[in-house]
Protein backbone atom coordinates (compact mmCIF):
# COMPACT_ATOMS: atom_id res chain seq x y z
CA UNK A 1 0.00 0.00 0.00
CA UNK A 2 1.46 3.05 -1.23
CA UNK A 3 2.64 5.66 2.57
CA UNK A 4 0.23 8.82 3.19
CA UNK A 5 1.19 11.88 0.96
CA UNK A 6 2.82 14.84 2.62
CA UNK A 7 0.15 17.39 4.10
CA UNK A 8 2.70 19.95 3.54
CA UNK A 9 1.02 23.27 2.47
CA UNK A 10 3.83 25.94 3.28
CA UNK A 11 5.83 27.93 6.27
CA UNK A 12 5.43 29.12 8.81
CA UNK A 13 4.03 26.23 10.97
CA UNK A 14 0.62 25.14 10.27
CA UNK A 15 -1.81 24.41 12.83
CA UNK A 16 -5.22 22.25 12.76
CA UNK A 17 -7.29 21.58 15.97
CA UNK A 18 -7.89 17.80 16.43
CA UNK A 19 -10.52 16.63 19.07
CA UNK A 20 -8.31 13.84 20.03
CA UNK A 21 -4.64 14.85 18.99
CA UNK A 22 -4.57 18.39 20.45
CA UNK A 23 -3.46 20.19 17.79
CA UNK A 24 -2.08 19.12 14.73
CA UNK A 25 1.67 20.95 13.65
CA UNK A 26 2.88 20.50 10.17
CA UNK A 27 6.34 22.28 9.03
CA UNK A 28 9.13 21.81 6.73
CA UNK A 29 11.31 23.10 3.82
CA UNK A 30 9.78 21.84 -0.20
CA UNK A 31 12.15 19.70 -1.16
CA UNK A 32 13.28 18.55 2.50
CA UNK A 33 11.63 17.37 5.49
CA UNK A 34 8.05 17.93 6.03
CA UNK A 35 7.21 17.00 10.09
CA UNK A 36 3.49 16.60 12.11
CA UNK A 37 3.43 17.12 15.54
CA UNK A 38 0.53 16.69 17.70
CA UNK A 39 0.19 18.18 20.94
CA UNK A 40 -1.23 15.20 23.44
CA UNK A 41 2.13 13.78 23.94
CA UNK A 42 4.54 16.53 22.25
CA UNK A 43 4.14 13.92 20.00
CA UNK A 44 5.92 13.14 16.36
CA UNK A 45 2.95 11.62 14.45
CA UNK A 46 4.73 11.73 10.66
CA UNK A 47 8.33 13.05 8.43
CA UNK A 48 8.19 12.91 5.17
CA UNK A 49 11.54 12.26 4.14
CA UNK A 50 12.84 11.98 0.05
CA UNK A 51 14.37 9.38 -1.03
CA UNK A 52 17.56 8.99 -3.64
CA UNK A 53 15.05 9.72 -6.51
CA UNK A 54 13.70 12.90 -4.80
CA UNK A 55 10.24 11.12 -3.77
CA UNK A 56 9.25 11.85 -0.45
CA UNK A 57 7.48 8.96 2.18
CA UNK A 58 6.34 9.12 5.58
CA UNK A 59 8.99 7.49 7.59
CA UNK A 60 7.51 7.23 10.84
CA UNK A 61 5.27 4.91 12.56
CA UNK A 62 1.98 6.20 13.96
CA UNK A 63 -2.05 4.27 14.30
CA UNK A 64 -4.29 5.26 11.59
CA UNK A 65 -6.83 6.04 15.15
CA UNK A 66 -5.10 8.59 17.29
CA UNK A 67 -6.63 7.41 20.26
CA UNK A 68 -4.94 4.09 20.13
CA UNK A 69 -1.71 6.17 21.77
CA UNK A 70 -4.07 5.51 24.96
CA UNK A 71 -3.34 1.61 24.40
CA UNK A 72 -1.54 -0.44 22.57
CA UNK A 73 0.04 2.96 20.78
CA UNK A 74 0.76 4.77 23.36
CA UNK A 75 4.33 5.32 22.77
CA UNK A 76 4.18 5.91 19.16
CA UNK A 77 6.54 9.31 18.59
CA UNK A 78 5.35 10.80 21.89
CA UNK A 79 8.23 12.50 24.06
CA UNK A 80 8.27 10.23 27.30
CA UNK A 81 9.30 11.44 31.21
CA UNK A 82 9.79 12.33 33.84
CA UNK A 83 11.94 9.24 33.56
CA UNK A 84 12.56 7.69 30.09
CA UNK A 85 12.93 4.16 30.32
CA UNK A 86 12.59 2.05 33.50
CA UNK A 87 13.33 2.37 37.17
CA UNK A 88 13.21 -1.16 39.33
CA UNK A 89 10.44 -1.65 41.25
CA UNK A 90 9.13 2.64 40.77
CA UNK A 91 11.23 3.09 43.69
CA UNK A 92 14.59 5.37 44.50
CA UNK A 93 16.12 7.45 47.03
CA UNK A 94 17.14 10.69 46.87
CA UNK A 95 19.07 12.88 49.33
CA UNK A 96 18.03 9.91 51.79
CA UNK A 97 14.46 9.97 50.90
CA UNK A 98 12.80 7.10 49.45
CA UNK A 99 9.68 7.96 46.51
CA UNK A 100 7.60 5.27 45.21
CA UNK A 101 6.04 5.86 41.76
CA UNK A 102 3.45 4.43 39.63
CA UNK A 103 4.22 1.27 38.08
CA UNK A 104 2.86 -0.26 35.17
CA UNK A 105 4.31 -3.90 33.26
CA UNK A 106 5.93 -6.46 35.71
CA UNK A 107 5.83 -3.83 38.51
CA UNK A 108 8.16 -1.33 37.47
CA UNK A 109 7.82 2.07 36.14
CA UNK A 110 8.13 2.53 32.69
CA UNK A 111 8.66 6.13 30.56
CA UNK A 112 7.57 8.15 33.69
CA UNK A 113 4.69 5.74 35.45
CA UNK A 114 0.79 5.04 34.15
CA UNK A 115 0.20 9.00 33.76
CA UNK A 116 3.16 9.82 31.81
CA UNK A 117 4.60 13.01 29.56
CA UNK A 118 3.02 11.23 26.43
CA UNK A 119 -0.69 11.64 27.70
CA UNK A 120 -0.64 15.04 28.18
CA UNK A 121 -2.11 17.81 26.30
CA UNK A 122 1.23 20.55 25.85
CA UNK A 123 0.61 23.86 24.80
CA UNK A 124 2.50 24.60 22.33
CA UNK A 125 3.55 27.54 20.19
CA UNK A 126 5.55 27.57 16.22
CA UNK A 127 8.75 28.87 15.81
CA UNK A 128 10.48 30.15 12.31
CA UNK A 129 13.29 31.47 10.74
CA UNK A 130 15.45 31.45 7.21
CA UNK A 131 17.20 28.11 8.67
CA UNK A 132 14.29 26.29 11.12
CA UNK A 133 11.07 25.71 11.54
CA UNK A 134 8.51 23.79 13.59
CA UNK A 135 7.30 24.32 17.29
CA UNK A 136 7.89 24.78 20.74
CA UNK A 137 5.97 22.98 23.02
CA UNK A 138 5.61 23.75 27.02
CA UNK A 139 4.10 21.78 30.19
CA UNK A 140 3.89 21.87 34.23
CA UNK A 141 4.70 18.77 36.02
CA UNK A 142 3.28 18.91 39.39
CA UNK A 143 4.77 18.18 42.53
CA UNK A 144 4.19 14.46 42.96
CA UNK A 145 3.42 13.91 39.52
CA UNK A 146 3.34 10.35 39.15
CA UNK A 147 5.23 9.92 42.76
CA UNK A 148 8.31 12.66 41.40
CA UNK A 149 9.33 15.30 44.06
CA UNK A 150 9.09 18.75 42.85
CA UNK A 151 7.20 21.16 40.64
CA UNK A 152 8.90 20.73 36.90
CA UNK A 153 8.84 23.29 34.03
CA UNK A 154 9.49 21.12 30.66
CA UNK A 155 10.08 22.42 27.34
CA UNK A 156 10.55 20.77 24.06
CA UNK A 157 11.39 22.15 20.64
CA UNK A 158 10.90 20.19 17.83
CA UNK A 159 12.57 21.98 14.64
CA UNK A 160 12.79 20.82 10.75
CA UNK A 161 16.34 22.55 9.52
CA UNK A 162 16.33 23.78 5.23
CA UNK A 163 19.55 21.66 5.46
CA UNK A 164 17.88 18.13 6.21
CA UNK A 165 17.70 17.64 10.17
CA UNK A 166 15.13 17.30 12.62
CA UNK A 167 15.99 18.58 16.33
CA UNK A 168 14.74 17.95 19.63
CA UNK A 169 15.80 20.33 21.78
CA UNK A 170 14.52 19.47 25.79
CA UNK A 171 15.30 21.82 28.62
CA UNK A 172 13.33 21.82 32.22
CA UNK A 173 13.87 23.28 35.80
CA UNK A 174 12.62 22.48 39.20
CA UNK A 175 11.46 23.67 42.35
CA UNK A 176 13.08 20.60 44.18
CA UNK A 177 15.73 17.77 43.42
CA UNK A 178 13.83 15.07 41.47
CA UNK A 179 14.63 13.00 38.18
CA UNK A 180 14.67 14.06 34.67
CA UNK A 181 15.45 12.37 31.77
CA UNK A 182 13.28 12.95 28.61
CA UNK A 183 13.21 11.23 24.87
CA UNK A 184 11.39 10.97 22.10
CA UNK A 185 9.80 7.21 21.24
CA UNK A 186 9.34 7.89 17.11
CA UNK A 187 9.55 4.37 15.43
CA UNK A 188 11.47 4.64 11.93
CA UNK A 189 10.92 2.83 8.68
CA UNK A 190 13.31 4.56 6.04
CA UNK A 191 11.63 2.49 3.06
CA UNK A 192 8.10 3.92 4.48
CA UNK A 193 5.92 3.76 7.07
CA UNK A 194 3.66 0.82 5.97
CA UNK A 195 6.35 -0.31 3.62
CA UNK A 196 7.20 -3.52 5.56
CA UNK A 197 10.03 -4.28 7.91
CA UNK A 198 13.28 -2.93 9.11
CA UNK A 199 15.22 -5.95 8.83
CA UNK A 200 17.16 -5.35 5.62
CA UNK A 201 18.43 -1.38 7.14
CA UNK A 202 21.99 -0.80 8.23
CA UNK A 203 22.45 -0.34 11.31
CA UNK A 204 25.39 1.37 13.15
CA UNK A 205 25.98 2.40 16.82
CA UNK A 206 28.71 4.46 18.34
CA UNK A 207 28.92 2.26 21.61
CA UNK A 208 31.55 0.08 22.86
CA UNK A 209 29.62 -1.05 25.81
CA UNK A 210 26.09 -2.34 25.80
CA UNK A 211 23.87 -2.85 29.42
CA UNK A 212 22.94 -6.84 29.95
CA UNK A 213 19.50 -6.49 31.29
CA UNK A 214 17.36 -9.10 33.28
CA UNK A 215 13.91 -10.76 32.00
CA UNK A 216 12.22 -7.51 33.18
CA UNK A 217 14.20 -6.00 31.05
CA UNK A 218 15.96 -3.97 33.84
CA UNK A 219 19.57 -3.76 33.91
CA UNK A 220 21.60 -7.06 34.89
CA UNK A 221 25.43 -6.22 36.16
CA UNK A 222 27.59 -3.72 34.77
CA UNK A 223 27.91 -2.70 31.16
CA UNK A 224 29.40 -5.35 29.22
CA UNK A 225 32.20 -4.79 25.93
CA UNK A 226 30.04 -5.40 23.01
CA UNK A 227 33.17 -6.97 21.20
CA UNK A 228 32.68 -10.36 20.41
CA UNK A 229 28.88 -10.20 21.05
CA UNK A 230 25.44 -9.32 19.52
CA UNK A 231 25.77 -6.00 20.24
CA UNK A 232 28.91 -5.22 18.26
CA UNK A 233 27.24 -2.35 15.91
CA UNK A 234 30.37 -0.38 15.60
CA UNK A 235 30.50 -1.36 11.84
CA UNK A 236 27.32 -1.15 10.01
CA UNK A 237 25.32 -4.60 10.04
CA UNK A 238 22.28 -5.41 8.03
CA UNK A 239 19.61 -5.79 10.92
CA UNK A 240 18.76 -9.24 10.16
CA UNK A 241 21.99 -10.49 10.36
CA UNK A 242 22.82 -8.74 13.76
CA UNK A 243 19.57 -10.32 15.36
CA UNK A 244 20.82 -13.52 14.16
CA UNK A 245 23.67 -13.46 15.84
CA UNK A 246 23.89 -15.35 19.18
CA UNK A 247 22.27 -13.20 22.27
CA UNK A 248 20.35 -11.36 20.38
CA UNK A 249 17.40 -13.46 21.24
CA UNK A 250 15.40 -12.25 17.92
CA UNK A 251 15.62 -8.69 19.31
CA UNK A 252 17.27 -5.48 20.76
CA UNK A 253 15.75 -3.35 23.52
CA UNK A 254 19.03 -2.37 24.91
CA UNK A 255 20.55 0.25 26.13
CA UNK A 256 23.71 1.21 24.30
CA UNK A 257 26.97 3.22 26.36
CA UNK A 258 28.01 6.00 23.49
CA UNK A 259 31.10 6.52 23.22
CA UNK A 260 32.43 9.68 25.24
CA UNK A 261 33.85 12.88 23.97
CA UNK A 262 35.61 15.25 25.74
CA UNK A 263 32.76 18.22 25.56
CA UNK A 264 29.54 16.51 27.30
CA UNK A 265 27.59 19.27 25.84
CA UNK A 266 28.70 19.03 22.54
CA UNK A 267 26.60 16.91 20.07
CA UNK A 268 28.34 13.13 19.92
CA UNK A 269 27.55 10.85 17.14
CA UNK A 270 25.38 7.91 18.29
CA UNK A 271 24.16 5.96 15.30
CA UNK A 272 23.40 5.50 11.76
CA UNK A 273 20.15 3.71 10.25
CA UNK A 274 20.49 3.17 6.30
CA UNK A 275 17.67 1.82 4.41
CA UNK A 276 19.43 0.20 0.87
CA UNK A 277 16.06 0.00 -0.86
CA UNK A 278 15.54 3.42 -1.00
CA UNK A 279 18.71 5.44 -0.49
CA UNK A 280 17.66 7.24 2.65
CA UNK A 281 20.07 7.38 5.63
CA UNK A 282 19.13 8.93 8.90
CA UNK A 283 22.71 10.27 11.51
CA UNK A 284 21.38 10.28 15.28
CA UNK A 285 23.64 12.64 17.46
CA UNK A 286 23.29 13.28 20.77
CA UNK A 287 24.40 14.75 24.11
CA UNK A 288 22.77 11.99 25.86
CA UNK A 289 25.49 9.08 27.31
CA UNK A 290 23.07 6.70 26.12
CA UNK A 291 21.20 4.73 23.13
CA UNK A 292 18.28 2.52 23.74
CA UNK A 293 17.82 0.70 20.20
CA UNK A 294 14.58 -1.13 20.01
CA UNK A 295 13.68 -3.32 17.14
CA UNK A 296 9.93 -3.93 17.55
CA UNK A 297 10.01 -7.40 17.98
CA UNK A 298 7.45 -7.88 20.59
CA UNK A 299 4.53 -5.85 17.47
CA UNK A 300 2.17 -8.30 16.80
CA UNK A 301 0.26 -6.52 14.44
CA UNK A 302 -2.41 -5.42 16.01
CA UNK A 303 -2.00 -1.82 15.58
CA UNK A 304 -3.12 -0.41 12.44
CA UNK A 305 -0.76 1.85 11.11
CA UNK A 306 -1.36 5.31 9.06
CA UNK A 307 -1.26 3.77 5.63
CA UNK A 308 -3.73 0.79 6.59
CA UNK A 309 -0.82 -1.79 6.97
CA UNK A 310 -0.77 -4.04 10.13
CA UNK A 311 2.63 -3.07 12.19
CA UNK A 312 3.87 -6.68 12.65
CA UNK A 313 6.83 -7.47 14.43
CA UNK A 314 10.17 -5.53 13.32
CA UNK A 315 7.49 -2.80 11.45
CA UNK A 316 10.06 -0.07 12.67
CA UNK A 317 13.16 0.60 14.63
CA UNK A 318 13.37 3.30 17.91
CA UNK A 319 16.51 4.92 18.64
CA UNK A 320 16.31 7.13 21.84
CA UNK A 321 18.62 9.07 23.08
CA UNK A 322 18.55 9.17 26.98
CA UNK A 323 20.18 8.70 30.21
CA UNK A 324 20.69 4.78 31.28
CA UNK A 325 18.24 2.61 32.54
CA UNK A 326 17.04 2.45 36.58
CA UNK A 327 20.67 4.59 37.04
CA UNK A 328 19.07 6.09 40.51
CA UNK A 329 19.44 2.74 41.85
CA UNK A 330 22.73 2.37 40.01
CA UNK A 331 26.21 3.32 41.11
CA UNK A 332 28.40 4.67 38.45
CA UNK A 333 26.05 6.19 35.87
CA UNK A 334 25.71 9.34 34.70
CA UNK A 335 23.19 11.33 37.06
CA UNK A 336 19.75 12.11 36.33
CA UNK A 337 19.24 14.26 39.58
CA UNK A 338 18.10 18.04 38.50
CA UNK A 339 18.20 20.40 41.33
CA UNK A 340 16.53 24.12 41.95
CA UNK A 341 18.65 26.75 40.32
CA UNK A 342 19.64 23.83 37.56
CA UNK A 343 18.33 23.73 34.32
CA UNK A 344 18.52 20.29 32.53
CA UNK A 345 19.39 20.45 28.99
CA UNK A 346 19.48 17.84 26.14
CA UNK A 347 19.24 18.24 22.42
CA UNK A 348 19.00 14.98 19.39
CA UNK A 349 19.54 15.96 16.15
CA UNK A 350 18.53 13.81 13.22
CA UNK A 351 20.31 14.27 10.18
CA UNK A 352 18.72 12.75 6.97
CA UNK A 353 20.21 12.30 3.23
CA UNK A 354 20.23 10.21 0.77
CA UNK A 355 22.94 7.64 -1.40
CA UNK A 356 22.55 6.10 -4.88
Amino acid sequence: MNPAPSPFTGVPPVCRPDPYAGQRWTFGFPGGLTAEVHTRGARLHGLWAPDRDGTPADIVLAPRDPARTATTARYFGATVGRYANRIAHGRFSLDGKPYQLTTQENGHCLHGGTDGFDTRLWEAESVHTPEWTGVLLRLRSPDGDQGFPGNLDVTVSCLVGRAGELAFTYSAVTDAATLVNLTNHAYFNLDGEGAGDILGHELAVHASHYTPVDNDLLPHGDHRPVSGTAFDLRRPLRIADALARPGADGGYDHNFVLSPHGDEAALRPAAVLYAPATGRRMEVLTTEPGLQVYTAGQFDGTVLGKSGTPYGAGAGIALETQHFPDSPNRTGDPSAVLRPGDEYRSRTVLRFSTRG
